[in-house]
């Protein structure tokens, strides 16, 4: 069976693969690596542990950049910080932070409402001061961090490795400033989120010793875990509150559908508008040993991009994949993945996302701008600019 040749770099993710989903869900960039943009074959990849490993980077990626023992034993140690109870406990903080900058951006606001980028005005500072506050980070952070996000974005668009790679230890250097005096500090250090990750102890098994052994942290592996948690979670927010914006915009009935309902609803209904539009693009794997997938035989050592977004419209599963259906479509839903790798971050992202739109519109009515907006290219998704407008309740 013919390979399709595909090449998604510089393409709008979700009509490019529409297109291309249409002829095989498995395809092959120019460069050899093989696309996965079915539902089905997504599942069956990111399902396989064993033969699809996830360590891919060159660079640390603590937890889902493992494999195996070493894999389980961090997500055991870290997971526990995105439990129900810490996310209950944080939900006041984050509505706090919601409502302060939704008042910031209404202020001195007429009848007729203002005009924002639900990316950059709303989504990425709403993510910045939720993020720093979860960690303990100080406030005095955010204007960098937003301008790392710009940055970050930028280099991302270029695909050029020299770039992403200096944005990548900016983002570190900014995580060792907190970090430092925190461990310069010891026992006084603050009693926050940041502290108790330097202070985990991961089980780890060793052949010689019954049972486990435990040890802490490198700090490496503490830039990592932080690194994971926020930098790749700082734009997704933003890109999301982009996504969601621009949808109830357009459709008002799910704007009041949002307002009124319960958490869980409105949970059900920000996952389904970001599966129709999903900004988190893909993920990467490389096969172990040899594999068939969709009738094609690929060999060990083969790059493999699940392409989530794709997925997560594959008229296979979802016969249309634009219908707004939170209930029907749950169980089918990939925007946080599947498997062991499924996105240790997906309570804290949905406790945010929910909390951000329940804020905003118990204050606003969204409507769509004059201005047209920008999508996002690969190896993003979404929307790059966002205009909507926002009016006050009155």
């Amino acid at each position: 069976m013919s390979t399709a040749i595909f090449d998604p770099s510089g393409l709008e993710p979700r009509t490019a693969t529409d297109e291309q989903r249409a002829e095989a869900p498995l395809a092959r960039t120019p460069q050899g690596t093989w696309v996965v943009l079915g539902h089905e074959e997504a599942v069956a990849v990111a399902t396989d542990h064993e033969r699809f490993s996830s360590s891919v980077s060159r660079f640390l990626q603590v937890p889902n950049g493992l494999d195996g023992q070493e894999h389980a034993a961090f997500r055991a140690a870290t997971d526990p910080f995105f439990s129900a109870e810490r996310m209950q406990a944080l939900e006041p903080t984050v509505r706090t932070i919601a409502a302060k900058l939704l008042a910031e951006l209404l202020a001195d606001v007429g009848a007729a409402g203002t005009e924002i980028d639900a990316v950059s005005a709303l989504g990425a500072v709403f993510a910045v001061r939720a993020q720093t506050a979860w960690l303990g980070w100080p406030a005095r952070l955010e204007p960098e961090l937003l301008q790392w996000m710009v940055d970050n974005h930028q280099a991302s668009r270029s695909g050029e490795l020299a770039r992403t790679a200096e944005v990548a230890e900016r983002f570190d250097a900014i995580i060792r400033s907190v970090v430092a005096p925190r461990r310069a500090l010891g026992a006084d250090a603050p009693a926050d989120l940041t502290t108790e990750v330097m202070q985990v102890q991961v089980p780890l098994p060793d052949p010689e010793v019954p049972g486990s052994r435990e040890r802490a942290l490198s700090d490496e592996e503490i830039v990592s875990i932080l690194r994971n948690w926020t930098g790749g979670d700082l734009g997704s927010i933003a890109l999301c509150v982009g996504v969601l914006l621009t949808a109830v915009a357009r459709a008002p009935e799910l704007a009041e559908r949002l307002r009124l309902g319960s958490f869980a609803e409105a949970a059900a209904i920000v996952d389904e508008l970001l599966r129709i539009d999903d900004p988190f693009v893909s993920n990467r794997r490389v096969t172990t040993c040899p594999v068939t997938l969709a009738g094609q035989e690929i060999g060990a050592g083969e790059r493999v991009l699940i392409h989530w977004t794709s997925a997560n419209r594959d008229e296979r599963v979802v016969p249309d994949p634009d219908e707004i259906d939170p209930a029907g479509n749950a169980a089918q839903n990939l925007v946080y993945g599947i498997g062991t790798h499924v996105c240790p971050g997906r309570p804290l992202a949905t406790l945010e996302l929910v909390v951000a739109m329940q804020e905003l519109l118990a204050v606003a009515e969204v409507h769509p701008a004059p201005t047209a907006g920008e999508r996002e290219v690969a190896p993003v998704g979404g929307w790059a600019h966002a205009p909507v407008v926002l009016v006050p309740r009155r």
